[in-house]
C-alpha cells in the first residue's frame, strides 16, 4: 500500500526538513528575482546618461535678408552652429534637412523631433537690431515634436531642441548687443532694460506637434501595449496548449481541486506532438488576435487605421511567438517554459524601445534589440498605428523578422524532436510484460 492510499504517509514537516526539496526552487527563484531586477531597472534609471545619437531634424526655412547692404542668412548660421556644437558623448544625431524631408521622416518615425528656423528669421533679427523699438517682434525658432515615437523619446528630443535653440539665441544676442553698443544704442538712456534683455536673448521658442497622432493613442504608448498583448497571448496560449495537449495525451495529470485524473498515455512521437501543438498555436492566434482587436479598437475605441493589415500582422506576430515557445518546450521540456519566458518576456520588454527609446538605453539592451521579438513587433505595430503603415517606418523589418522567427522556430523545434525520436528518446514508456 502506498502512502497516499492509506496509513499516515509523509507529513509536511518531514518534507520541509529535507534540504533537497529546497535547493532547486531556492536557486531558481533567487536567480529570477535578481536577474529580473537587473534587467528591468538597469535600462530605465537614467535615460539621459545612456542617450546615444538621438535622431533630431535640423531645418533652415529662412530665406535670408539684406543686412548692412549685403545678403545674410542667419538661419543657415544658426543651424550650422547647432550641428557643429561640441557633443563629446554623442547624445544627438542632428540631421540637416529641408522641411519636406523633415516632414517625411517625422511621418515615418525616423526622427524623434525637429528644430526649424522659420522663414523671415533673418529679417526679424535685422529689424530687432536696427533700432530699439517699444514693442519689438521677437524672432522665433520652432521645435517640432513627434509623439508617435513615444512620449519619452519625443520629450527628450523636445528638451534637447529647446536647449539648443536657447543656446543659439544667447550667441546671437551677443552679436546684437555688440552691434548695438558699437552704434551707441546702449548708452545711458539709449535703451530700456527690457530692450537690452531682448537684445541679449532675442529668440523665442515655439513648440508644435510635427506629426500628430489621434487623441486615443495613449500619448504614443498604445503601440507598445498592443504589442505586449500579442506577445502575451502567443506566450501564454502556447504554454496552455502544451499543458492541455500533454494532459489529453496522458503525459500529465489533470487536477481540478481535489479531483485528479490521469489518462492512459497515447503512443505518439515527439515530432507528432510538436506538430499538434504548433498547429493549435497558429489556429488559436487567429482567435486571440481578433479578440484583442475587438477589445481595443471596437470596445475601447483605440485610434487605429489599416485595420485589415493590423489584423493580419497581429495574427502572424502572435503565431510566431507561439511557435517559438512550442519549439523551446519541445526541445527542453518543462524548463523550456522558463527559457521562453526569458526570451519573449524578460529580455524582450526592456529592449523593445517602446517606452524608453533605444537611443536612451545602455548598449547591452541595444544589442538585444537587434533580435529580441518585442522590438521587431512593436516597430511594426507602431508603423501601422501612427505612421501610415509605411515600410520604412519599421513595418518591413517587422515582417522580415517574423518570417525569420517562424522559420527558425520550425527548424529548431522539428530538428530537435526528430533527433530525439531517431535516438529512441520517446516520451512513452514500454508497457510492462
Amino acid at each position: 500500500m502506498t502512502p497516499n492510499q492509506g496509513g499516515a504517509g509523509v507529513s509536511a514537516w518531514q518534507v520541509l526538513r529535507n534540504p533537497k526539496v529546497w535547493v532547486v526552487p531556492t536557486v531558481i527563484v533567487g536567480l529570477l528575482a535578481l536577474l529580473l531586477s537587473l534587467l528591468y531597472m538597469g535600462g530605465i534609471l537614467n535615460p539621459r546618461t545612456d542617450l546615444h545619437r538621438l535622431p533630431i531634424g535640423l531645418v533652415n526655412s529662412d530665406e535670408g535678408a539684406p543686412v548692412a547692404g549685403r545678403p545674410v542668412n542667419l538661419g543657415a548660421q544658426v543651424t550650422a552652429g547647432i550641428a557643429a556644437a561640441p557633443d563629446p558623448q554623442g547624445y544627438v544625431s542632428w540631421r540637416v534637412l529641408d522641411r519636406a524631408a523633415a516632414n517625411e521622416q517625422l511621418a515615418s518615425g525616423r526622427l524623434t523631433g525637429a528644430l526649424e528656423v522659420p522663414a523671415g528669421f533673418t529679417a526679424a533679427v535685422a529689424a530687432l537690431g536696427a533700432s530699439v523699438q517699444r514693442a519689438p517682434a521677437r524672432p522665433t525658432i520652432t521645435v517640432l515634436t513627434n509623439p508617435g515615437v513615444g512620449s519619452l523619446a519625443s520629450s527628450l528630443a523636445s528638451s534637447i531642441s529647446q536647449q539648443a535653440a536657447h543656446q543659439a539665441s544667447l550667441q546671437l544676442g551677443e552679436t546684437l548687443t555688440a552691434q548695438a553698443a558699437a552704434q551707441g544704442q546702449l548708452q545711458a538712456g539709449g535703451a530700456s532694460n527690457a530692450a537690452q534683455l531682448l537684445l541679449a536673448d532675442p529668440v523665442t521658442v515655439d513648440v508644435e506637434v510635427g506629426h500628430p497622432i489621434g487623441p486615443h493613442s495613449g500619448l504614443g504608448l498604445t503601440a507598445f501595449y498592443y504589442t505586449l498583448l500579442l506577445v502575451l497571448c502567443g506566450f501564454l496560449g502556447a504554454n496552455i496548449i502544451s499543458n492541455g495537449v500533454d494532459t489529453a495525451l496522458g503525459y500529465a495529470a489533470s487536477e481540478l481541486g481535489p479531483l485528479r485524473t490521469q489518462r492512459p498515455p497515447v503512443r505518439i512521437s515527439r515530432t507528432q506532438t510538436l506538430a499538434v501543438t504548433s498547429v493549435m498555436s497558429v489556429v488559436l492566434s487567429v482567435l486571440t488576435s481578433s479578440l484583442v482587436m475587438l477589445a481595443t479598437v471596437v470596445i475601447l475605441d483605440m485610434d487605429a487605421s489599416h485595420l485589415p493589415l493590423l489584423w493580419v500582422f497581429s495574427v502572424c506576430a502572435s503565431a510566431a511567438v507561439g511557435l517559438g515557445v512550442q519549439a523551446l518546450v519541445a526541445a527542453f521540456g518543462g524548463i523550456g517554459q522558463l527559457i521562453s519566458m526569458f526570451i519573449f518576456i524578460a529580455l524582450s520588454l526592456p529592449s523593445s524601445g517602446a517606452t524608453i527609446p533605444l537611443q536612451a538605453l545602455p548598449s547591452f539592451y541595444r544589442v538585444l534589440s537587434v533580435f529580441e521579438p518585442m522590438r521587431q513587433l512593436s516597430d511594426g505595430v507602431r508603423a501601422i498605428l501612427y505612421f501610415g503603415a509605411q515600410a520604412d517606418a519599421g513595418l518591413a523589418r517587422a515582417w522580415i523578422m517574423i518570417t525569420i522567427g517562424v522559420v527558425a522556430a520550425l527548424l529548431f523545434g522539428f530538428g530537435m524532436t526528430t533527433y530525439y525520436d531517431r535516438k529512441g528518446l520517446h516520451r512513452f514508456h514500454p508497457e510492462p510484460t
